[in-house]
């Protein structure tokens, strides 16, 4: 028992030490979600084909998160659970129907803030129960209940979206169709919310989820036009197929286009979904400044992130629904007092760790619901890193392993049928090369097996890979759609 306490202790006390160490801090909160929106969308990524000047420009302010996960989730809405283990500090595992449900239980962070006597504010996309979104926010905005504006609801140029209701209800009154675009709707709002007396009058948490870049990817205006495909450089791991069954070819996303893509096709998507992306960056920009005008930018952390990402044409898929980086990595960056400025890290990181390092960062009581790790270590020091690996779940049926030497391994059970596959990252970022077959990785692969079985078991997995069919219950599916 006293050797328990005193490794607990070393854990807590860093901690501790490195929040004494921060002595700037800001008291409000600004949030703001992209949807879809993988790690490499992003001028300040390195990405020369895209225009995101709001969003470079935030990043040289403050510390970029590059390579910042999201967990995954059990079926094709990733964004589900992905918002759940941003606003809760969960675990995906852990999570009750993957998030469309949050019991009281599972304590949020607008909720512990709510507590101590913040305004919290919500605008924009919401795809859990109406019950947890009440608990959570004391205020909003227009609220869009779903995953995503299909085009006969109105699509993104006309959003049905229902205004906040402090009773939780929400009948057909409050809902209506916008003829505003969605981010400039979304975004319109909080501008609102933060030259209003209710910012200025105690400290908020202000929360602004966007639906996009995700599809229907219809970019108003200039935007739609801003990128020429002709220009759009096919990346190098576009591929016309997926290799094999990866156990869910035939969900939606991935029938957006045809099979085999044809790579103008794919060029124009992704053209499109640049100019989503650069119409979502001035949407920020213009939430940035009203932040500056109303004078509460010097006492607000701002915290930027996607989702999840996007294969848009990468490896012969075009959704998240798979365990590449380009659709478990996304990007990630924090702005604000005590926060390092124009600095990068390359330390593994999930979005289930940005309710932790919040609440240590305001020095308020973390919930014990809390499974994510803080990075305050890393605000103190970018160097520093609270991971040595990364674990992804997609489905019932395939799971990952990165280790921080650079090396990644992707296995998969459909139907019976196991498959891996192994990437030198640091020779192969963008996982062209398949070398689970070469006989000097063998014993590399034993080795990522070893580890992903720890950390499944850290991550609170219930699957062992060990066993033919993993170990699957008759609730959990061995493949999806």
């Amino acid at each position: 028992m006293r050797i328990i306490a005193l490794i607990l202790v070393a854990l807590i006390l860093p901690t501790s030490i490195i929040a004494q160490k921060i002595t700037a801090r800001a008291k409000n909160i600004l949030i703001i979600y992209s949807d879809d929106h993988s790690y490499h969308a992003l001028g300040a990524a390195g990405n020369k084909e895209i225009s995101t000047p709001n969003l470079d420009k935030l990043a040289k302010s403050g510390l970029m998160f590059t390579q910042a996960h999201v967990m995954g989730g059990h079926q094709g809405a990733v964004c589900i659970p992905s918002r759940v283990m941003l606003l809760t500090g969960r675990y995906v595992n852990r999570l009750p129907g993957d998030g469309s449900t949050i019991p009281d239980s599972i304590v949020s962070l607008p909720e512990v803030l709510r507590k101590q006597g913040y305004n919290t504010y919500h605008t924009g996309k919401w795809h859990s129960d109406k019950a947890s979104h009440s608990r959570m926010f004391s205020t909003g905005g227009d609220i869009f209940f779903g995953g995503m504006h299909f085009p006969k609801f109105g699509g993104q140029e006309h959003p049905t979206v229902s205004l906040y209701d402090s009773t939780g209800v929400y009948n057909d009154s409050r809902k209506r169709v916008s003829d505003i675009y969605s981010t400039t709707l979304y975004a319109d709002n909080a501008v609102r919310f933060l030259n209003s007396s209710t910012a200025k009058a105690k400290p908020f948490f202000c929360y602004v989820a966007f639906t996009s870049p995700h599809d229907p990817r219809t970019p108003p205006g200039n935007f739609a036009t801003m990128y020429d495909p002709k220009k759009i450089t096919l990346p190098s791991n576009f591929l016309i197929k997926h290799p094999f069954d990866n156990g869910d070819l035939n969900v939606r996303d991935e029938q957006l286009l045809p099979v085999p893509r044809d790579p103008e096709a794919i060029k124009k998507d992704i053209a499109l979904y640049y100019g989503m992306v650069s119409e979502m960056d001035a949407q920020v920009g213009r939430i940035l400044e009203a932040l500056e005008k109303s004078g509460l930018k010097e006492n607000t952390l701002i915290v930027f992130a996607g989702d999840n990402g996007l294969a848009v044409g990468q490896h012969g898929l075009l959704g998240k629904q798979n365990l590449y980086e380009h659709s478990i990595r996304v990007p990630m960056i924090m702005s604000g007092p005590g926060i390092p400025v124009n600095k990068k890290t390359e330390g593994f990181t999930y979005l289930s760790d940005i309710t932790p390092t919040i609440i240590d960062y305001l020095a308020v009581k973390r919930p014990s619901s809390v499974e994510g790790r803080s990075l305050l270590p890393v605000i103190q020091d970018p160097s520093k890193k609270v991971r040595s690996s990364i674990y992804n779940v997609y489905g019932h049926w395939s799971r990952s392993i990165k280790s921080d030497d650079g090396f990644k391994m992707i296995v998969y059970n459909v139907d019976g049928i196991t498959t891996t596959q192994l990437f030198n990252l640091k020779k192969d970022p963008l996982e062209i090369k398949d070398i689970s077959k070469e006989p000097a990785y063998s014993e590399k692969i034993l080795q990522m097996r070893n580890l992903l079985k720890q950390q499944m078991t850290a991550a609170f997995d219930d699957l062992n890979i060990d066993l033919p069919d993993w170990g699957r219950k008759k609730n959990q599916k061995s493949r999806g759609s």
